[in-house]
Parts: C-alpha cells; sequence; structure tokens
C-alpha cells in the first residue's frame, strides 16, 4: 500500500504545527541555557503566530480542502474552537509567569508541557476519525498529568496529578473498548455515517460475508449480538468523554484535581481541556447522527440533569473557591448538552457562544485566585473564602475584577455570562423542550447563591492581618494585564454581544458526507 501526503495537504494544519515547532523551539533553548523570561516570551509568540495563522485563513487566506487524510476537517468550526484553545493558552502562559516567576526548580518545563497539550487540543477539535481523536486525546493529557503535579513540593500538588492520572488512563482504556465495539459493528472508525452503518448492520444486513457469519454462528441472535455491541460500544465511548468532561456521575475526580492543582494549571484544565473534549464531542455528535438513537439521547438527557443538579448543590456546601469554581464547571457543561441534545437550529451557535463565554469567565475568575496564590506549599495557595474576606478594602480593583467573573457566572446582565446563557434558553424553547429550559434557569437560580456568596465575603470586614494577598502592583504584571483585559471583555460581550453571536453563527461545520471519503 503506497500512502504519501505532500506538504500541500498538511497546509490546513499549519497552526498546530506551528505551535508543535514552538514546542521543539522550547525545548532546545531549555537546553542550550534556562532563561524563564525567554522560554515564556517564544512560547507566547509561538501561541499569537498559530492564532494569527487562523485568522489569516478565516478572513484572507485561499480555500483549501479542509479534509486531511480523511482524519481531521479543518473548517470553520474547528478553526472557532482553535482560536479558543489559543486564547485559553495565551492566558494561562502569561498567568504561569507570574505564579511561577519565584519558583526556584526548574521552570521552563512548564511551557514545553504547555505547547505539547495545547497541540494535541487543537487537533482534537478537529478530528473526524477515532483514530485521530485517541491520538490526539492522549497527546493532550499526558503532559497535563506533570502540568497538575508541576509544584510536586506541594502535597495536594502531587496527589492531584497522580488522581488524574489513573483515572484519566481508566477513561482512556474505556474509550478504547468503546472504539473497538463500534468497529466490530461497523468496520469503520470514521464519525461520519455511523448511526447509518449501525442501522445497517443491525437491520437490513445485505453484505453476503456478513449474513453467512451470521447464520453460521449466531442463528438465532445474530442481529441482537451486534445490535448489543453498538450500544454498549456508544455507552463506553459517551461514559469516556463524560470523564473528560467531569460531567455526573463522573465527576468525582474534578474537585480534587482542580483544588489540588496550581492555580494556573486549573485554569488550563477548566479551559484548554474542557474546550477540545467538548469540541470533537460535538463534531462526533452531529456528523454520526448519533442523537437519532433515542436510548442514547436519553441517557445524554439524564447526564446533563444530574450534572446540572450535582454541580450545583455541592457548590452550595464548599468554602473552598478552586472547588466552588470545579463543581461549578460540572453545571456549566450540564447546560451544554442539553442544548446539543435539544438538536435546534440553534445549537450549534449556543453552545459555540456559550463556551467562549465561560472560558473567558473561567480565565478571570481563576486567574484572580492564580494572582493571589504562590506554588511553594499548600497553605499559600488563596483558596478558602477566609482569605478573600475583606479583599475589596485592599485590592478593589481585583475585588471589581473577580465580581464581574461572579456575575458571568451567575448569568446576570450586562455580562458575558448572561448572554450565553439567554441563548442557551431561547435554544431549547426553540425546540419545545420546556423541561430543558427549566433545568437551566433552576441551575442558574441555585449557582447564584454560591456565587453571590464570594461576592459578599470580598466586601466584608478585613481581618487585622490578612494571611495572604495579591502583589501591590498585580496589575503592571502581563497576568494581571490578561486579567483586566478578560473582565473587560465579559463586560463588552454583555453590553454589545452582535459581533460575537456573528462569529459563533459563522462557526459551522462543513457536512462531513460532502468532505469525508468512507
Amino acid at each position: 500500500m503506497n500512502f504519501t501526503v505532500s506538504f500541500s495537504e498538511l497546509m490546513p494544519l499549519a497552526p498546530v504545527m506551528i505551535v508543535a515547532l514552538t514546542a521543539i523551539v522550547v525545548m532546545i533553548l531549555t537546553a542550550i541555557k534556562r532563561n524563564h523570561n525567554l522560554i515564556a516570551t517564544v512560547s507566547v509568540i509561538g501561541l499569537n503566530l498559530a492564532l494569527l495563522n487562523i485568522l489569516y485563513s478565516l478572513f484572507m487566506g485561499p480555500q483549501v480542502s479542509p479534509n486531511v487524510m480523511n482524519l481531521f476537517m479543518v473548517d470553520p468550526f474547528s478553526l472557532y474552537y482553535q482560536v479558543i484553545i489559543l486564547l485559553a493558552a495565551l492566558a494561562c502562559c502569561t498567568l504561569s509567569h507570574a505564579y511561577i516567576e519565584t519558583y526556584k526548580d526548574n521552570r521552563e518545563e512548564l511551557y514545553l508541557l504547555m505547547l505539547i497539550s495545547v497541540s494535541g487540543a487543537m487537533l482534537m477539535v478537529s478530528s473526524s476519525h477515532f483514530v485521530s481523536f485517541f491520538i490526539s486525546l492522549e497527546l493532550m493529557s499526558i503532559p497535563v498529568y506533570g502540568l497538575i503535579a508541576y509544584t510536586y513540593q506541594r502535597g495536594n500538588s502531587l496527589e492531584a496529578g497522580v488522581k488524574y492520572l489513573v483515572l484519566s488512563a481508566t477513561a482512556s482504556a474505556t474509550l478504547l473498548m468503546g472504539m473497538a465495539y463500534m468497529y466490530s459493528v461497523l468496520g469503520s472508525l470514521s464519525f461520519a455515517g455511523h448511526v447509518d452503518g449501525l442501522v445497517w448492520t443491525l437491520i437490513n444486513t445485505r453484505d453476503p460475508a456478513v449474513e453467512a457469519a451470521l447464520q453460521a454462528y449466531l442463528p438465532q441472535y445474530g442481529a441482537q449480538l451486534v445490535s448489543v455491541f453498538g450500544i454498549l460500544g456508544l455507552g463506553l465511548i459517551i461514559a469516556a468523554v463524560a470523564f473528560k468532561l467531569s460531567l455526573a456521575p463522573f465527576h468525582k475526580w474534578t474537585p480534587d484535581v482542580y483544588a489540588g492543582a496550581p492555580a494556573p494549571i486549573a485554569t488550563f484544565l477548566a479551559t484548554v481541556a474542557k474546550v477540545a473534549m467538548l469540541g470533537v464531542f460535538v463534531r462526533y455528535l452531529l456528523s454520526s447522527g448519533v442523537l437519532n438513537i433515542e436510548s442514547i439521547n436519553t441517557v445524554l438527557i439524564v447526564i446533563a440533569v444530574m450534572s446540572i443538579l450535582v454541580g450545583n448543590l455541592l457548590a452550595v456546601k464548599q468554602v473552598n473557591v478552586k472547588r466552588i469554581l470545579a463543581y461549578s464547571s460540572i453545571a456549566h457543561f450540564g447546560y451544554l448538552i442539553l442544548a446539543i441534545v435539544s438538536m435546534s437550529f440553534l445549537s450549534l451557535t449556543s453552545v459555540s457562544l456559550y463556551i467562549l463565554t465561560y472560558v473567558l469567565t473561567t480565565i478571570g475568575a481563576f486567574g484572580a485566585v492564580a494572582l493571589m496564590s504562590s506554588p511553594y506549599n499548600n497553605s499559600d495557595e488563596a483558596e478558602t473564602l477566609a482569605d478573600y474576606r475583606g479583599l475589596f478594602w485592599r485590592r478593589p480593583v481585583l475585588t471589581a475584577t473577580l465580581t464581574v467573573m461572579m456575575l458571568s457566572l451567575a448569568g446576570i446582565p450586562l455580562t458575558a455570562g448572561f448572554i450565553g446563557k439567554f441563548m442557551l434558553v431561547m435554544t431549547v424553547v426553540s425546540g419545545a423542550h420546556w423541561f430543558y429550559a427549566a433545568m437551566i434557569i433552576i441551575g442558574s437560580g441555585i449557582g447564584l447563591y454560591y456565587y453571590l456568596r464570594v461576592m459578599i465575603v470580598m466586601y466584608m470586614t478585613p481581618p487585622d492581618v490578612p494571611r495572604i494577598d495579591a502583589d501591590k502592583h498585580w496589575g503592571q504584571k502581563v497576568g494581571g494585564i490578561m486579567v483586566l483585559l478578560a473582565a473587560l471583555a465579559v463586560l463588552v460581550i454583555g453590553v454589545y454581544p452582535d459581533p460575537v453571536i456573528a462569529i459563533a453563527q459563522n462557526a459551522q461545520m462543513i457536512a462531513p458526507l460532502q468532505a469525508i471519503i468512507r
């Protein structure tokens, strides 16, 4: 078999290659001479070049085939998600620079791991085949194990890294088993037409070889057994994806890992990793037609409703800000799943818009935590609500920034979070899914309580001697500037959302049957 790929065929993946090349440059520079500022600068430059390349291809670039080796689809949908991933990665790099600047151990490898993980995340959102999906997933996930445990002197960080390693490996094995079952039924690992192939195999098997095999080995229960394999494979795939998205009941790892990870890495996990998995999952659901299977649709609805209730109710009792944000993320992705399964004409637009508002808000919220934290020991992380008591009287601008983020997460008007939730509700209502709308509203109502609690604490009477505080000149550093820009973006989108809505509307998938050779 002669398999050749020309350079021009790989050009749609140029942004990924730029990030990968940046990782190689960082590796070489680190080997020559360690210089934290140089490595951080090179990493940021590489991410910006990849971002500019995507913007060029969107607005001025030549039209090229979106299909790369029948493994990747580089369409407006994937480019939109790659832009979000790169913006989140830039934010995490700048936060990491301020956070780890005083770290006595090696600092440069943090950026190397982050760049490798970002390249995997960018490939994930373009994947249209289970092979590329799994390889991209592992390319993204394996560096995250090291990132979470990077500040290993903090016992919580090392514990979180080990927990994520074990549980993530289990989820990957589950995903592989689900792929194996699907391949046994369909004989294909392409996303496109899985349901068509499944129904063809189960109900109307016309292939003489398949019929002969079924008659020889499974004379009475052939079709039923194949049906079990197909549904079991889909179930295993959904379970693995639910783990990566921290959807209930696969959510237990999330608060422990978020609380133990360094604050900038918790930001990375909550944004880059989640966006990548959501992007590839949405592509699979919509291009394969899996949502047309009633039982799978029901499973997704149950998972979404459980995520909304579990995430919001468990967040109410938390006193750790990182855990509050972790449980909050569980609920937010529950909202997104409901919008997807509603299968409205607005579903893809509302999901794309909501994930952007979620990423900007999460960057700002975790960014404020990172600016008040240190990489050394567990007591130097600004985690508990007590650490934020009276913050307004010491750091009023940082308090205002965190307040904006909490209001956005709660879905209060004039913030990006309100626009995102409004679009989700409009999406499910347009399909007459009143139960979905009720769950989004109820979840948002519960969430309002614990978001307001964080805000109230910041305006209370301050302690005589604060246990931990942000740097006096935090707003003049790149991490602080990035947090302020995220807050500004949240407010601008909340007041004038039209341009962002138009961009989300244009982030459409190319019909899989037009672009994928089956």
